[in-house]
Parts: C-alpha cells; sequence; structure tokens
C-alpha cells in the first residue's frame, strides 16, 4: 500500500492512497439510513389520523411553525459549535435528535408534546451542516468533488428508497402509518450507531487548523492556479534545509479564540459579499429557499384537503421519490448546459421563478390531486436545478472555508425570512390563513422574485451593452 511522503506537523494527509475510503463508507452510510424514512411522506395524515387525532389548525398553524422557529434560532449555535467540536459529535448529536424525534412521533401525545417533537426536528435539520463539512477535514482537496458526490447521493438514495417503499407497504401490503414510523425509528437508529464509527478529525475549518492551511485561504475571484503555484515552490524545498524546519514548525496544529474566529468570520462575509455576482445569485439563493421551504412544508396539508386520506388512497411517497429522481435526473443534465451565466443568469431566473410561482398557483387552484401531484413534482425539480446552478456559481471561486459561511449566511437569510413569513400567515397568533389562502401568498411571492430578477437582468444586460458601446467608442477615438 503506497503511501503519501510523510511532512512532521501534517499527520492530517498522512493517509494512504484511497485513505478517504473509510470516512466516506461511513458518512455515507450514516446519511443513506439518517434519510431512509417511510413515514416521512405521510407525516401530516397520520398526524390527522386516529394515531394522533390532531386538528388541522394544530398541526398547520400552532405545530408546524415551530420548526421554522427552532432551525433559525440553532442554526447559528451549531455552526460555531460544529467547528469547534470538529464535526463528529453533531453528527451523534443529529442522529440522537432524529430518534428523539421518531419516539415522540411514535408515543408522544397532545400539541405541546408534538411542538417539542418539532423542535428536535429542527435540531436535527439545523446539525446537517456537520454532515457536510465532516469529509472536507479528513480528506485532500483532490477528492473533494468525489466524496461531496458520494455524500450527496448518499442522502438522495436513502430519502428516496425511502418514500418508495412507504408508498409500497401503504398502497401494496396495507401497513399501518404507525408501523412507518416505527421502521424510521430504527433506520435513524442504525444511522445513530453509525456516527460513532466515524474517524475523529484532527483540524476543523477555523477553530482548530494548521497555520499553514489558513495563510492558504483563497479569497473569493482568486483562481486555483496561485495555490497550485505555491505548492509546487513548496514542493521544492529540500527537506534537510533550515528553512524547510522552519516552515514545518509553522505548521503545528492550533486552536484559536471565538473573537478571532468571529473576526474572520466577519473580515470574510465583507470581502464575499463585495462581488456582484455572488451577491445576486445568493439573494436569489435566499428568497427562493425560503418560499421552497414553505411549499415543502405545508403541500401534504394541501393534498390532504384536496383529497382527504380518509376516503382516497394516497400517494405521497411515490410523488416525493418521483420529484426528487426526475430533480436529480435534472440536475445531472444541467452539468452539459453551456450558458454565460453571468450575462443570462438573472433573466433565466426570472423566467423560471416565474414558472415556480404558475406551478404553485395551479397547485392551489385547480382541487384536482393529480394535476397537484404533477406540479409538485415540476415545482421541485425546477428549484434543484436552480440551486445547483446557483451553488455552483457561488463556489466556484470560494474556498471551502468562505463556502461554509455563504452557505451559512444564506440559509440563515433564508431562514429568517421564512420566520417572518410563518409568523404572519401561518402562525395562529396573527393571521392563521387558511392552506388555499397560504399558497396563494407562496405563489405571488415567486411571482415578486421573478419580477425583481427581471428587472434587475435587464438593467445589468443594458448596462453590459453600454460598457461595451463605450469602450469601443474610447479605442476608436484614440
Amino acid at each position: 500500500m503506497e503511501l503519501k511522503e510523510a511532512v512532521p506537523g501534517r499527520t492530517e494527509r498522512l493517509l494512504p492512497r484511497g485513505g478517504w475510503l473509510l470516512p466516506t463508507c461511513v458518512l455515507c452510510a450514516n446519511g443513506f439510513f439518517a434519510n431512509l424514512r417511510p413515514s416521512e411522506p405521510f407525516l401530516t395524515p397520520y398526524l390527522l389520523g386516529p394515531d394522533k387525532n390532531l386538528t388541522e389548525r394544530q398541526v398547520f398553524n400552532e405545530i408546524y411553525p415551530v420548526w421554522t422557529y427552532s432551525y433559525l434560532i440553532l442554526l447559528f449555535p451549531v455552526f460555531i459549535a460544529t467547528d469547534y467540536l470538529r464535526y463528529k459529535p453533531v453528527i451523534i448529536l443529529q442522529g440522537l435528535s432524529l430518534i428523539i424525534t421518531w419516539f415522540m412521533l411514535l408515543y408522544a401525545q397532545g400539541t405541546l408534546a408534538i411542538q417539542f417533537l418539532e423542535f428536535f426536528y429542527g435540531m436535527s435539520t439545523a446539525t446537517e451542516i456537520a454532515y457536510y463539512s465532516y469529509i472536507y477535514s479528513m480528506v485532500e482537496p483532490g477528492v473533494y468533488q468525489k466524496v461531496t458526490s458520494y455524500c450527496r447521493t448518499a442522502t438522495l438514495t436513502g430519502f428516496t428508497v425511502g418514500s418508495v417503499t412507504g408508498q409500497v407497504l401503504v398502497s401494496v401490503a396495507n401497513w399501518s402509518l404507525f408501523s412507518l414510523n416505527v421502521i424510521s425509528l430504527i433506520s435513524v437508529s442504525i444511522a445513530f450507531s453509525a456516527s460513532w464509527f466515524l474517524p475523529m478529525p484532527i483540524k476543523s475549518l477555523f477553530f482548530h487548523q494548521n497555520i499553514i492551511d489558513s495563510r492558504k485561504r483563497k479569497k473569493p475571484n482568486q483562481q486555483n492556479g496561485d495555490l497550485e503555484c505555491a505548492e509546487e515552490i513548496e514542493a521544492q524545498i529540500p527537506l534537510n534545509t533550515d528553512a524547510h524546519s522552519a516552515k514545518v514548525q509553522m505548521t503545528e496544529k492550533r486552536s484559536v479564540t471565538l473573537k478571532t474566529v468571529l473576526y474572520t468570520l466577519w473580515k470574510d462575509f465583507l470581502h464575499c459579499y463585495s462581488s456582484r455576482t455572488l451577491l445576486c445569485w445568493s439573494v436569489w439563493w435566499a428568497l427562493s429557499t425560503c418560499g421552497y421551504f414553505q411549499v415543502v412544508n405545508y403541500s401534504q396539508g394541501l393534498w390532504e384537503k384536496v383529497a382527504p386520506s380518509s376516503h382516497s388512497d394516497i400517494y405521497n411517497g411515490s410523488v416525493e421519490a418521483v420529484s426528487t429522481l426526475l430533480g436529480a435526473v435534472a440536475v445531472f443534465i444541467v452539468g452539459f448546459v453551456k450558458i454565460s451565466w453571468s450575462t443570462w443568469g438573472e433573466l433565466l431566473l426570472a423566467v423560471f421563478a416565474l414558472i415556480i410561482a404558475v406551478t404553485v398557483y395551479i397547485m392551489d387552484i385547480i382541487g384536482n390531486i393529480w394535476v397537484c401531484y404533477v406540479m409538485y413534482v415540476l415545482f421541485r425539480s425546477i428549484y434543484m436545478i436552480l440551486i445547483t446552478i446557483a451553488t455552483f456559481q457561488i463556489a466556484a471561486n470560494l474556498s471551502m472555508e468562505c463556502y461554509a459561511l455563504v452557505f451559512g449566511v444564506n440559509t440563515f437569510t433564508a431562514l429568517l425570512l421564512q420566520t417572518v413569513m410563518t409568523v404572519i400567515v401561518v402562525d395562529s397568533s396573527v393571521l392563521g390563513l387558511d392552506l388555499f389562502t397560504q399558497f396563494k401568498i407562496y405563489a405571488g411571492y415567486f411571482a415578486v422574485i421573478a419580477m425583481i430578477f427581471l428587472i434587475s437582468g435587464l438593467y445589468h444586460i443594458v448596462h453590459g451593452c453600454q460598457q461595451q458601446k463605450q469602450a469601443k467608442l474610447d479605442s476608436s477615438g484614440t
């Protein structure tokens, strides 16, 4: 088995070739079983059914909003704790939160108990950042793309298998929804057990790092060539020179204070969002994710209103599985599409946001469950395409540290907007609107997003043409 060249002070790189395989496999197993929850597509019918016997107002206006509030409150503390604790303990906490959630889903009764359940589910959602960050502390940058693909595929596959399993057990085997929750509890328990076998990272992005790694951090819009050049220069230094010995001493691990981390995050924040392109895609990310969360969270409730599960067969699991698979296929295809996103990106965002608004509006007014299903599949597929493009556009010229920051800020902004929308539109203490009215508001929300990016995109194109025209006049004048 071939080993990489041993360099003192850089033990995290002393993995054998293919040494990324063990942590990646364990993490993928954790992600697969954590998302293999056959009961999740049937959560609303379960809460409204005889097992919990809750009313629609309790579920939609008093219970579901708790997830949004808890996710928002926990996101930033979890973001800091994830880096300070070096990922693995937070992944274990995620598994424990899922176990508590599904155990309470089986045995808890009453509105207050289910609200506590939603809090723990919000905790499990907030701790997902540890799952997606862990692997980067264990492997070299050369395999980032590969391990990212594997980990995301594992979660996608787990969700799809869980949805299909739930649908088959309900429609074919005639299992109860309570039994589906038992399977989900077993699955998340397996994920929790797998998380204990993850190797413990020796560094993290901010609190536990190498000095030389921190000096290599790439700023936004800086190309990979600078980093590669620095690595080539370092590789040319003889191992027995005093200069190299001094350099090795600087690669020792260091721990930094919370104040230093927050100061670094603030500087990176100002630098990242000074880019108009990054700001544009980040604004779309936050705005659209807010609307996406609202539609996905309350779609089951809308379907229950259109076709009550007590009077007709439900196919929620099939719809979730199909929408996930079609979205994955669409995301794969878009990787081969050649478009100047810097020029036409905002206009395309406007067009797709308008299509999303139409799908949500049709889902709301048509009153046919099959049309609702088709519109939901189209809605999710378009969002998955656009969020993939946005992710690529944002991450293209960012280091992993900056990407983690931008991802966290965008998600926090989306949750903040969602919280405001939930408080005003959904929460029973304010308007507490019915689901049909809510979905009309969500459709109008996406229409407003389309208008914003249409105006911005047209301005960007016109301004660019004027600049090109002025440049030609200046060149001809000289």
